[in-house]
């Protein structure tokens, strides 16, 4: 019998793919947005010189950020435009519900992981949620995890609008540089993108 090639990858990293593989089920953009920030936390966490356990952790949370949307409803998940007040304070509260289902597998490192995930939409001014903290008390995988979401939120094609170019995607970004973003940590992910296979067109 051929040996199972699975048992060769970690058990965190096994269910955190079977976790993404259920929200691909439920929403496919979502896993399609998930990946993409993956490679891109990844790339940029390599580069920041994370430590072995940061990475690791990195590359989970960053693979699960929006797991939480599980149990966000069909008619705020599969909204076809730009959501209301409502919409948006239910949407809102994903980082959360991601902390929460984390909380109950009992994976390796299953706590930094959930913080990482429930802090992502933290803003480095501290106006983020859920919980408006700032600066470096956001957990530095959050940090990079929001800087990749971002790139890719702006630079990919959304229901109610088209993607945006490179060009448009930084000068976007750039504006939210200490406002949103670790302006740190945006002017390493500015150097890496412009020579990097993930760049957008």
């Amino acid at each position: 019998m051929p040996p199972d090639r699975r048992s060769h990858v970690p058990i965190t990293l096994r269910v955190a793919r079977t976790l993404a593989t259920a929200l691909g089920e439920r929403d496919e953009g979502t896993r399609a947005h998930c990946e993409r920030v993956v490679a891109l936390a990844d790339m940029l966490g390599t580069a920041c010189k994370l430590s072995r356990t940061e990475l690791r952790v990195l590359h989970v949370a960053a693979c699960l950020h929006d797991i939480g949307k599980l149990g966000v409803p069909d008619e705020v998940l599969h909204n076809p435009g730009p959501l209301d007040a409502a919409g948006w304070a239910v949407m809102r509260t994903h980082p959360e519900r991601g902390q929460r289902i984390l909380s109950t597998l009992g994976l390796d490192h299953a706590d930094a992981v959930g913080l990482a995930i429930r802090h992502h939409h933290e803003q480095f001014n501290g106006e983020g949620y859920p919980d408006r903290i700032a600066g470096e008390s956001i957990p530095v995988v959050s940090r990079i995890i929001a800087m990749a979401d971002s790139y890719d939120a702006i630079a990919t094609r959304r229901v109610y609008r088209d993607a945006r170019p490179h060009h448009h995607t930084m000068e976007t970004l750039e504006a939210e540089r200490g406002r949103k973003l670790d302006p740190w940590l945006f002017d390493r992910f500015a150097a890496l993108i412009e020579h990097s296979p993930l760049r957008a067109m």
